[in-house]
C-alpha cells in the first residue's frame, strides 16, 4: 500500500474477530486484513487502483473486501502457481454486496 501513495499506520492485534465486528464486516466477506482508509472498511487483498477509485467516487457503501486469499492479489502472488479469478467485492451498510471489480477469468 505504501508503494501506492498511501500513507500506513499499522497495528498488530492477534485477534481481528472485535475488529470486525465493531466494523460490521459480513461474515462471508472477511479475510486475513483489515484496514480503514478515509472510513472505509477495506478487507483482505483489495487492489489499491480499487480502492483509489473507491476514493474518488464515494459510493455509499461500508466498504471493500476479496474474501479469501486469491492467488494473484496483491501480495498473493506465487511462483508457479497460475492466477485464480477474483472479484472485488462492495458492501453497505446492511450487509448487501455486489461486484465493484473483476480481476482473472
Amino acid at each position: 500500500m505504501a508503494t501506492n501513495g498511501f500513507t500506513l499506520q499499522v497495528e498488530d492485534v492477534s485477534d481481528l474477530t472485535q475488529i470486525k465486528a465493531e466494523y460490521q464486516v459480513p461474515n462471508e466477506l472477511q479475510s486475513c486484513h483489515t484496514a480503514i482508509v478515509d472510513g472505509y472498511i477495506i478487507e483482505g487483498h483489495v487492489p489499491a487502483v480499487e480502492i483509489k477509485r473507491l476514493l474518488s467516487e464515494r459510493p455509499k457503501v461500508r466498504g471493500l473486501s476479496v474474501p479469501g486469499m486469491p492467488v494473484g492479489a496483491p501480495g498473493m502472488d506465487i511462483n508457479g502457481v497460475t492466477d485464480e479469478a477474483y472479484d472485488v467485492i462492495a458492501f453497505d451498510d446492511h450487509g448487501v454486496a455486489s461486484i465493484f471489480a473483476r480481476y482473472g477469468s
